[in-house]
């Protein structure tokens, strides 16, 4: 790996970033410091975290980083269903970013196994 923008996961996840800041914008205004606000910064933290994890050159500190953004993984999957909850989302599009973020997920606990077994 030469940078956290060769790792397909950060790509995809930035993806996801862009498409939350997307449907949040049609949230409505008394959510701007409430749920969009907290769903936002919850989405941004996964790629940020994954990028601050790769940029420290030490497998056991980019694995704690790596637990970080899994942890945003799981407080956006919350959002998500308080959310549709709260008709701020279809169910189309709850579920369509519920894959998402299933893969990128995935996609991260693959990382943690790779980078766990070099150390």
């Amino acid at each position: 790996m030469k940078t956290h923008k060769d790792l397909d996961v950060w790509k995809l996840s930035i993806e996801f970033v862009t498409e939350i800041y997307n449907l949040t914008k049609y949230f409505p205004k008394e959510e701007q410091f409430g749920l969009t606000n907290q769903i936002r910064r919850a989405s941004v933290s996964i790629p940020s975290n994954i990028a601050e994890g790769a940029g420290r050159r030490s497998d056991k500190e980019f694995l704690q980083f790596l637990y970080i953004s899994m942890g945003s993984i799981h407080e956006i999957d919350t959002q998500l269903l308080i959310s549709l909850n709260l008709n701020y989302l279809t169910k189309s599009e709850y579920e369509i970013l519920l894959t998402k973020l299933d893969q990128i997920s995935k996609m991260i606990s693959g990382l943690i196994k790779f980078v766990k077994e070099r150390l």
